[in-house]
């Protein structure tokens, strides 16, 4: 008995004389954990892209023209809108065709039939008409041709007219030269920004092409009604202007 008394106060005075010693190294464990650097995995990139944007452009002198012509009726019923305006758009296209146009360029864009309203004060809006519209899209592969379809049309009652847009027909072959272009001036504003940073322009790291566009005009060129027009129709084609957008990434040394 007064043996195992004596082992039990002797495993306490071993428990209270480990424990600060175990809650000291805890503490110190902890500290360590805290004060410790994180680890840093990879190598820091040590390399300075410079991304540059530059637009190209090339203007060339077009070879295909796109002009819109119709037909607008106003009759008192909507089927008398109809029949005179189809009478007058066969004519349209008969004389289109007859100016040595083939089937294939020529295309309907618009037709509409609407109700045409008169409006009184304290009333509810009257019918009094109906407006028939037919429009078809050309596309001329002759420029010399322009003016003498544009005359034909108007002799046969075609009362609406706008254009022409000039286009090239080899476009995606023009647009190679505005996409040198601009490849040239992202790399000469890459120089400029380089040089001035006190580097020089490496390696390109990417391209990408941010699109191709023709500009349009500021205005159509050609808008008229029959009685405005004259007796010829004078087509100048000029040059159209084309554009292609780049972003180039380069590294800088």
């Amino acid at each position: 008995m007064h043996i195992l008394r004596l082992r039990l106060r002797t495993q306490a005075l071993a428990l209270a004389t480990a424990a600060p010693l175990l809650l000291a190294l805890a503490g110190t464990g902890s500290a360590a954990a805290q004060q410790m650097p994180p680890v840093v995995t990879g190598d820091i990139p040590q390399t300075t892209l410079l991304t540059v944007s530059a637009e190209g452009e090339v203007k060339i002198a077009p070879d295909m023209a796109e002009v819109r012509s119709g037909v607008v009726t106003q009759a008192a019923t909507a089927g008398d809108a109809l029949a005179q305006n189809r009478t007058r758009m066969e004519r349209a296209v008969q004389a289109i065709t007859d100016s040595g146009i083939p089937k294939k360029d020529i295309q309907t864009s618009n037709l509409t039939l609407n109700p045409e309203y008169r409006y009184e004060d304290g009333q509810q809006p009257q019918i009094t008409g109906y407006r028939a519209e037919n429009q078809v899209r050309i596309t001329m592969r002759s420029l010399e041709d322009a003016g003498r379809v544009l005359d034909a049309l108007v002799a046969v009652g075609a009362n609406q007219l706008s254009g022409p847009d000039f286009m090239v027909e080899d476009r995606e072959n023009a647009l190679n030269a505005a996409r040198q272009d601009a490849v040239q001036k992202a790399r000469a504003r890459a120089e400029l920004y380089a040089a001035a940073a006190g580097m020089s322009v490496g390696r390109i790291v990417s391209i990408v092409e941010a699109g191709a566009s023709t500009p349009p005009p500021p205005m159509p060129m050609m808008a008229m009604r029959a009685e405005a027009a004259d007796a010829s129709s004078p087509v100048e084609p000029g040059e159209v202007t084309l554009t292609s957008g780049v972003t180039v990434v380069f590294e800088l040394r």
